[in-house]
């Protein structure tokens, strides 16, 4: 992770276990009563530690780059730069993790395009669920609420007859079977579970995903994948 994780040392137990430490995180919505609502919620988690805010696509840039979270929280529609653009430049120094009340395919494909983890719509996830949702992108999964993942398959519908193959030439079975965990939402750790892997092997079939597919992240990989492109 990015940012710089909290945590007291157990003995036996290496200081960047999941366990004893927390996720960084900071809040970009112009709403402040949005923003104060988000706050409340992530302060009661033993897991999660907000350290910053921002109200407008500009200040966004100057608090990540002066924090360096593990995630950002980002809304879509604000003043002097949106969402999408803000994406786009601190995609380099964390995860990004949507969180907005516009579901338009366009607009949830842009933010995938520009390097978001996870898109999630207001109203579409009860409250306990964000914080394992903040979580999960931060470890490395790809997530989408519902109306977002039904609004992204809209933008990859193309005519059966001109629909392309998955882009899987030069993987191997268990490669595209890794792949398609990935696509799933799966974290490396569950998708070792599941196929009876080390989590060692699964990262360097990670890795060779990524370099067929030429993508860096698993959300451009999951695009890729999915998009047939």
């Amino acid at each position: 992770m990015s940012g710089d994780g909290a945590g007291s040392p157990v003995e036996g137990v290496d200081a960047d276990h999941p366990a004893l430490t927390q996720v960084t995180v900071v809040i970009v919505d112009d709403n402040a009563v949005i923003r104060m609502g988000l706050r409340s919620l992530l302060d009661a988690s033993d897991r999660i530690r907000v350290v910053g805010e921002a109200s407008d696509g500009e200040e966004a840039v100057r608090v990540v780059r002066a924090t360096l979270p593990d995630v950002v929280l980002l809304d879509v529609r604000m003043p002097r730069r949106d969402g999408v653009q803000v994406a786009a430049e601190v995609r380099q120094w964390c995860k990004i993790l949507m969180l907005t009340y516009s579901d338009a395919p366009e607009i949830v494909r842009a933010a995938v395009d520009a390097g978001a983890s996870g898109y999630l719509v207001h109203g579409e996830f009860a409250s306990h669920e964000l914080e394992r949702s903040i979580l999960a992108v931060a470890e490395g999964s790809f997530l989408l609420s519902p109306l977002a993942a039904e609004a992204l398959r809209t933008t990859w519908v193309i005519p059966a007859a001109t629909a392309p193959e998955r882009p899987d030439v030069g993987l191997s079975e268990r490669q595209r079977e890794v792949m398609e965990l990935i696509a799933a939402g799966r974290t490396n750790g569950e998708i070792a579970a599941t196929c009876y892997l080390s989590e060692k092997t699964v990262k360097n079939h990670v890795n060779h995903i990524f370099a067929r597919l030429g993508v860096r992240t698993r959300a451009e990989a999951v695009s890729v994948w999915l998009g047939g492109a």
